[in-house]
């Protein structure tokens, strides 16, 4: 085990915030990626406000219909993939599968730049790279995902790494749609895929300077890549807990696609003294400040206990905050909304991850990643088409609205739930050492009885 390399005179709770990175390829791991996410966000903000400029003039639901078209195609391939994916993840060596996906994803972004530069790209030509991109990120989140476990040294700075991962990825969510904001008012759209491609080089570099790439050792499989995909459905769907966190989880993805597909439309509603370009960019600015202030509230958590909570509460207040957002006519009251689905959202997710990878065993890991990906990322698609529907037949406004309110109840139905679940997932908690204490008070107390509880 390394020492801690984090100063020592980092106040008690900054340490504890960041004891992740006393692991030295987790910092770099986290350094890599820091970089390429903000390229990431920048095409995420630019291919919609390019798509949303290719396709007018039209109404409203027609664009509300186009935009829910072209992050179908960017997100459907997970669904279709990732339980393939997560075999091949727990068959191969995970930092391999990455390097490979971070190649294809900059090739990716360098085409998508080079046509929006030349001026001849077109709604075609971004509904087929976004699929490619969808392919390659099948295989890339399990493999993300799973890679954290290998890049701690410690095993219970597990759940910190993944509130970083959050953080990381919220902290680029934040600052990517400024960034992307202020190019698209005075620049071609390619020049956010331009960055976002060169990006990829910090992932690919720190990736081949980890020093435990050689760690895990990949065991001869004797199964068919067939059972071991039927294998991870059992493990996965078969225990309540997992079964419970990942219907949630697609369920969020799925609602809360309805205000984020739909962000590029309201920008143009929403009254303002600045042009749609800057309202969009502060939109979105707004949901990543939510969701990085949520981020920072799992990293300094010290427990998983009273996680699931958490989770249902969160799930709850996105209900609440896109129903409120749904009537929204002005800017200002409307960032505030934003930031509050942002911060519920991603503490549902990375709550949810945390929870599913602190009870997992290891030769599973990749397979449930996988699954917890389809949740999130596949689920994503229906979502987008559903707001797509949604508009159609009650605008945007009774888009939102409706999404909102199913995912309140949803919310609630997880908290009636919870008290079934929650014995179950303790249960392991103690047999894997996570909660020695109370392991303890559990032997002492069968010491102390004759009769098992």
């Amino acid at each position: 085990m390394s020492q801690s390399v984090l100063p020592s005179d980092l106040p008690q709770g900054a340490n504890s915030m960041l004891r992740a990175l006393r692991s030295r390829d987790y910092r770099l791991f986290f350094g890599g990626q820091g970089i390429s996410l903000i390229g990431t966000w920048l095409t995420r903000v630019a291919t919609s406000w390019l798509v949303y400029q290719l396709i007018q003039p039209t109404t409203e639901a027609n664009a509300a219909w186009m935009l829910a078209v072209v992050t179908f195609a960017g997100l459907i391939p997970t669904l279709l993939l990732a339980p393939v994916a997560g075999v091949i993840v727990d068959r191969h060596d995970r930092m391999r599968v990455m390097l490979i996906t971070q190649v294809l994803a900059l090739v990716q972004s360098a085409v998508l730049a080079a046509l929006a530069l030349a001026g001849i790209i077109t709604v075609t030509h971004v509904i087929i790279l976004q699929v490619f991109q969808g392919v390659i990120n099948a295989f890339d989140a399990p493999a993300r995902q799973a890679l954290t476990v290998d890049l701690v040294d410690r095993r219970e700075d597990l759940s910190n790494a993944i509130a970083l991962n959050s953080a990381m990825f919220n902290g680029a969510r934040l600052l990517g749609p400024v960034v992307a904001a202020a190019i698209l008012a005075r620049a071609n759209p390619g020049w956010c895929f331009v960055i976002d491609a060169v990006s990829y080089v910090a992932v690919v570099a720190t990736l081949l300077m980890l020093r435990n790439r050689p760690r895990r050792v990949i065991a001869r499989q004797r199964k068919r890549p067939l059972q071991e995909l039927g294998d991870g459905f059992r493990y996965a769907f078969g225990s309540p807990p997992v079964r419970a966190l990942l219907l949630l989880a697609s369920m969020v993805s799925m609602l809360s696609m309805s205000m984020q597909t739909l962000l590029p439309i309201f920008s143009t509603r929403l009254q303002s003294q600045w042009d749609a370009a800057h309202a969009y960019g502060a939109l979105l600015t707004a949901m990543g400040a939510g969701a990085l202030g949520a981020t920072v509230y799992l990293a300094k958590r010290k427990t998983v206990v009273g996680l699931g909570r958490v989770i249902w509460v969160s799930a709850g207040l996105l209900g609440v905050a896109m129903v409120m957002f749904s009537f929204t006519t002005n800017l200002l009251p409307a960032l505030p909304l934003v930031a509050l689905a942002g911060a519920a959202m991603i503490t549902t997710m990375a709550g949810s991850n945390t929870i599913l990878q602190t009870i997992v065993d290891d030769d599973m890991r990749g397979r449930l990643m996988s699954f917890f990906t389809m949740a999130v990322m596949g689920m994503a698609p229906f979502g987008s088409l559903l707001a797509g529907q949604l508009t159609k037949w009650f605008e945007v406004t009774g888009s939102v609205f409706i999404a909102g309110t199913i995912c309140f109840a949803g919310a609630l139905l997880f908290a009636m739930k919870l008290p079934s679940l929650r014995p179950m997932v303790r249960k392991i908690y103690v047999a894997k050492g996570i909660l020695p204490e109370i392991a303890t008070g559990l032997r002492a107390a069968t010491d102390a009885t004759t009769t098992p509880d």
